[in-house]
């Protein structure tokens, strides 16, 4: 793939230049050994290479290769968006973001796997932006190649990135709306297991959501994530005494469904290609439907 930037600085090198545009020095040594190129004007030159202000440098960089230890699958995959450089897909519950040791196939990763290798893109490599428990169902964001990954990584960009989710808990108490801001941390006893805990081996987290339906003597939120830690905010609401229907994990049952009843149902992202924001919706799937109706 080609990326061209036209360079502000006077006496900027080529390396300075393009790492304020996000080209990391891991990706240069990929240009410079794997088969890459770096053209200033249409001449080719190296990367400590002396630029005047408006010079226009060109970027080739090399196709990512085949990972032959992730197992492409051949099963269908809902693309709810797709360009040349991000895809975002649907994911089921029930099916894990990526491949364990004890289970090689059946993940999302092979999935996405599959559907690049059958598009024969030029970049085989799965990068994912965004993963979901494996009995979490909705929403998943990846990039097509190494720098549409990295880029969505700066501040600029990581910061546009949204997620709202639909979750189900018994109805009680819990204000119509609000924010819970409490650090969150592993467990001691624990390798999967996460809890509000007050020291240094904690997180921040913060979560926000509004009650949009109670019914059934249930409640309906939507939630959005301000922070990414692991089962936020499964462990926010078990905290708050809350848990989510079907969450066995962190105080619920199965009473009701069979896995915790959570779906990623909004994304958006400022596209750092298009300068357009992006946005994404999934309905809820009908097992959580059921559970209102």
């Amino acid at each position: 793939m080609q990326f061209a930037f036209r360079n502000e600085i006077e006496g900027s090198m080529v390396k300075s230049m393009l790492g304020r545009h996000g080209i990391s020095r891991r990706l240069l040594t990929k240009v410079k050994f794997d088969g890459g190129q770096i053209m200033v004007n249409g001449i080719e030159k190296t990367a400590i290479y002396r630029l005047e202000k408006g010079d226009l440098v060109t970027i080739t960089v090399p196709d990512e290769p085949d990972n032959e230890k992730l197992i492409p699958d051949d099963v269908p995959l809902n693309v709810l968006f797709e360009d040349d450089h991000y895809l975002v897909v649907e994911k089921p519950a029930g099916k894990a973001s990526i491949t364990g040791s004890l289970h090689p196939t059946g993940a999302m990763s092979n999935a996405v796997k599959g559907y690049i290798s059958r598009k024969n893109y030029p970049n085989q490599t799965v990068h994912i932006i965004t993963r979901l428990d494996r009995d979490t169902s909705g929403i998943m964001f990846l990039a097509k190649h190494r720098y549409a990954h990295a880029l969505m990584v700066q501040h600029k960009f990581r910061d546009t990135l949204e997620k709202r989710y639909y979750a189900i808990i018994n109805d009680g108490d819990l204000p119509d709306s609000g924010q819970i801001d409490l650090p969150i941390g592993r467990r001691d006893d624990s390798i999967i297991e996460r809890q509000v805990r007050f020291d240094e081996k904690s997180k921040n987290a913060l979560t926000s959501y509004v009650v949009t339906e109670r019914k059934n003597d249930l409640a309906l939120l939507d939630i959005i994530l301000h922070t990414g830690r692991t089962h936020q905010i499964r462990v926010h609401f078990s905290h708050l005494g809350y848990p989510l229907v079907g969450d066995d994990l962190y105080g619920g049952n199965h009473d009701l469904i069979s896995r915790q009843a959570l779906h990623c149902h909004h994304l958006q992202f400022l596209n750092p290609f298009t300068d357009e924001m992006v946005h994404v919706e999934l309905d809820m799937p009908d097992d959580m439907k059921n559970l209102l109706k």
